[in-house]
């Protein structure tokens, strides 16, 4: 049956690839543009391409500072740089980028000064509009300012308080009102999110609207053209500043179905996919000698979030109890070992900072180990021990639909039915955050523990509600002066001690149960070498950069 299944699945691939458009320019698709780089880039062509199915339908955004999602980041990566860099595959660990160091900030009139001297003779990629052009000062000023503008970013509250300015061309002086320690100051100029340095004469030239599907940078791979719902095209830079990469051109194509990738990696059509985190697949596609499945951090960490304004989940007993009546190793079990591991906060410790480690729960007596008896004790307590029930909605998606599902079968084992009712990925996101499910299954990463706690309890952040409505899908205000107070310390050992009292008291009052992380599944031909190693990559894919390269 399985090999009917495949040789099924091989003729659709082989269908859609006789169907679907090639990779065409703008005259064909109405919004490819024409290639960019010159003789040089047309010699770095004839290295090997690269190709890359990804776990998406299409692309959403390039433009650096609102590209969220894996999808766009995986592009948006090879493109851009930072002031700083988060070490290909080894983050959080950093290092300089466009800047020559990674400085040390000064105290000025009260305020906190970070100084970055710029490499010089970096240059911007050619556009349809501006020729290449040497990355000054004037650019990390323009780009960080437009990080900081609501209207040009999805980030710009993470740049509030903060003055961008040039000293010379090769200089940028940055001003905080409030100083920061390393950990929180540095990834907002770090080769994520808004930290991503734009090329201002293209930005102007093309205009907001046109970098979405044309991206401008400085990184290792130039914009080529991009075919709706099929893929992304990048040329390697030859005056890439590290050194000429060693791919003549990358494609990124848009494949959402897990089979078909699976196909064309086994066939030769593909080089990397973006795998299926089960332990089972991994071991299927690794008894293929030529095929190799890469497991790595980050891991996105997989919470629940209790709305405790709805009951009867504004009884923290209840809350409680449903703690108690779940079973971590059995949310474990569904992807396997190596896929993911257990974790005890809503800060992963394995990962960042701040996180409380299991030893530190059990300490405490929050660790919330599976105990159905203490569940039905506090149920009965609560005036519920003949149960209740609930109604939530899931993205179709694994990661959230397995764990939804076990959930709603262990609840149902202490008398609570959970109904679950399965919607596409975008509704999800849409719903929860109208405020629809009185229980939010959350698969996430974050940079650092201020961005988590933040995000997803701080008052500001509530749904619907919140002066920055955002992600505290728990309606949770208690602890705003812990998440702030550890914002302002420059001591890191007081900073983090503040980030653990703020999640001990998330845990006493039980208003989220932090399940798991689930680490990033990718596989290649065995040709692949990404030339770093893979502990951990930011942007939650195995990171192409100018040292890739296919060796056959």
């Amino acid at each position: 049956m399985r090999k009917l299944l495949f040789v099924v699945a091989l003729l659709m691939l082989l269908v859609v690839a006789g169907c679907a458009a090639p990779a065409q320019p703008a005259a064909d698709t109405g919004q490819a543009a024409p290639a960019t780089g010159g003789e040089e880039a047309a010699e770095a062509a004839e290295a090997p391409l690269l190709r890359f199915g990804i776990n998406a339908a299409d692309l959403g955004t390039l433009d650096p500072h609102f590209a969220s999602s894996t999808n766009d980041r995986t592009v948006v990566s090879m493109i851009f740089n930072g002031l700083v860099r988060y070490k290909p595959g080894e983050a959080p660990e950093m290092e300089p980028d466009l800047a020559t160091a990674i400085p040390e900030p000064e105290i000025v009139d009260g305020k906190q000064v970070w100084t970055f001297e710029l490499r010089q003779g970096v240059m911007c990629h050619p556009s349809p509009e501006t020729e290449a052009y040497e990355l000054t000062a004037d650019d990390v000023v323009y780009s960080l300012t437009k990080s900081a503008n609501p209207d040009r970013s999805a980030y710009a509250g993470e740049y509030t308080g903060m003055t961008v300015e040039k000293v010379d061309d090769y200089t940028v002086r940055i001003t905080l009102d409030q100083p920061l320690s390393p950990v929180l100051f540095l990834p907002k100029v770090a080769d994520y999110a808004g930290g991503f340095i734009v090329c201002s004469k293209a930005v102007e030239a093309l205009g907001d609207e046109a970098i979405k599907t044309h991206p401008v940078g400085t990184g290792p791979f130039m914009f080529d053209s991009y075919t709706p719902q099929d893929r992304v095209r990048l040329v390697a830079n030859p005056d890439y500043f590290r050194g000429q990469p060693k791919l003549g051109a990358v494609e990124v194509r848009y494949m959402p179905d897990i089979s078909s990738r699976e196909l064309g990696l086994k066939a030769g059509e593909l080089d990397v996919i973006s795998g299926l985190d089960e332990a089972q697949w991994i071991e299927d596609v690794n008894s293929d000698p030529n095929l190799q499945v890469d497991v790595f951090g980050v891991g996105e960490v997989a919470t629940i979030h209790f709305n405790t304004t709805v009951p009867p989940l504004d009884n923290p007993d209840v809350r409680k109890a449903i703690a108690y009546a779940l079973n971590r190793d059995e949310f474990l079990a569904l992807f396997g070992p190596g896929v993911a591991e257990n974790v005890y906060s809503p800060v992963p410790a394995q990962f960042m900072p701040g996180g409380l480690t299991k030893e530190e729960v059990e300490a405490l007596g929050l660790d919330y180990s599976y105990n159905p008896e203490k569940a039905r004790e506090l149920l009965a307590q609560a005036g519920l021990a003949d149960g209740f029930s609930l109604s939530v909605v899931s993205s179709e998606m694994p990661a959230y639909r397995k764990i939804y599902e076990s959930m709603q079968a262990q609840l149902a084992a202490v008398g609570i039915n959970l109904q679950v009712d399965i919607v596409d990925h975008s509704t999800m996101h849409t719903k929860i955050r109208e405020d629809v499910n009185p229980i939010v299954v959350y698969v996430a990463f974050r940079p650092n523990a201020d961005v988590y706690l933040t995000r997803f309890f701080h008052s500001d952040s509530i749904v619907v509600t919140g002066a920055k409505p955002d992600t505290n899908f728990s309606h949770y205000d208690k602890i705003d002066d812990l998440i702030e107070a550890a914002r302002v310390e420059t001591d890191p050992d007081k900073q983090i001690e503040l980030w653990k009292q703020a999640q001990i008291q998330i845990l006493e009052d039980m208003v989220a149960h932090t399940l798991m992380y689930q680490n990033q599944v990718y596989a290649r031909n065995t040709a692949v070498d990404y030339g770093h190693p893979l502990k951990a990559v930011l942007n939650l894919n195995p990171q192409i950069t100018e040292q890739t390269q296919i060796v056959r």
